[in-house]
């Protein structure tokens, strides 16, 4: 493998964070017009849609004939099932700062996880700079934390079930890429998340006799900008970004790009929204940045010593 050829896995992961990071954007203004049920299978409707286009004129290749799909259904359960459902559950009933701090916890879960699934055993400098990162992240919320702005024990269970749902993810994905291609995987999820919150929001406004949102959703310019984002850049890129990095190294490496989630999602609202920007915000961004690169750089390291030794023996 060549140096382009390492540094693509990168910036995949990368790119991927910085997608989801402004997503939040547009998942809070849509929010203030339509149920979060109604988004997710709106998300995912489209997501899926274009992907049939895509695999209809031939620009994508998609085949699971005489493979096992068992992996791609117990991974496509976690996310993108149960880790929205969790996800919703949990920032009705926490604060941003707890949600934000315990999305941090993802990347030492997933460490973890893929020390014992996966036997992928990270050295003690990348384990030091994961901590870095985390520490950012930590630092961040903490500093935009209200003192009197607490969540329900509830709330922190959802998040911590959708944070395990995450973490889940990376270990599926990254065992599943033997045999998956990325695009494979992407496909299989975004197919599992448009079935599913669809048949949940049309039994909902058939319980409640209510229009079923694709009504709705033609005469609402600022909801149809919002879809078309997360469900072809968010969904589709995003989640393809994220499945193509997990089939090109660590899981715990791959993870450890979620943290610059924080960092874009912080500024899309500086430079968009002007909202403020304090020097402990500043110098959690640098800790999280410092934490990336220290993670990769010494993963890399890692995985050279390794194959050098394999060529000796």
């Amino acid at each position: 493998m060549n140096k382009n050829e390492k540094m693509l896995p990168i910036i995949a992961g990368i790119s991927s964070s910085i997608i989801f990071g402004f997503s939040f954007l547009f998942i809070k203004g849509a929010l203030e017009m339509i149920d979060p049920i109604d988004l997710l299978a709106l998300r995912f409707g489209i997501a899926t849609l274009l992907l049939l286009i895509l695999k209809a004129v031939g620009i994508i290749k998609i085949n699971f004939e005489g493979k096992n799909l068992k992996p791609l259904l117990i991974l496509s359960i976690f996310q993108p099932v149960l880790y929205f459902i969790f996800e919703t559950l949990g920032v009705r009933s926490a604060t941003t700062s707890e949600a934000g701090m315990m999305m941090a916890i993802i990347p030492i879960m997933v460490t973890c996880l893929a020390a014992i699934y996966l036997k992928e055993i990270p050295s003690k400098k990348q384990v030091l700079f994961i901590g870095v990162s985390l520490i950012g992240v930590i630092s961040i919320v903490l500093a935009s934390r209200s003192g009197n702005d607490k969540g329900t024990i509830w709330g922190i269970f959802f998040l911590f079930m959708a944070v395990i749902c995450a973490a889940m993810l990376n270990i599926l994905s990254r065992k599943s890429s033997v045999v998956f291609k990325p695009v494979e995987t992407t496909f299989f999820m975004m197919c599992t998340g448009a079935v599913f919150f669809n048949v949940v929001s049309m039994g909902k406004h058939f319980i409640t006799g209510t229009d079923i949102v694709y009504i709705s959703l033609l005469g609402n310019e600022s909801v149809l900008i919002a879809v078309l984002y997360l469900g072809i850049l968010s969904s589709v890129i995003g989640f393809f970004l994220v499945n193509y990095a997990l089939a090109n190294m660590e899981a715990s490496r791959a993870a450890i790009f979620g943290n610059l989630i924080t960092v874009t999602s912080i500024a899309a609202g500086v430079l968009i929204l002007k909202e403020s920007f304090t020097i402990y915000q500043f110098m959690g961004c640098l800790m999280i940045l410092l934490g990336v690169w220290g993670t990769n750089y010494y993963g890399e390291k890692k995985k050279l010593i390794q194959e050098n030794n394999m060529r000796m023996e």
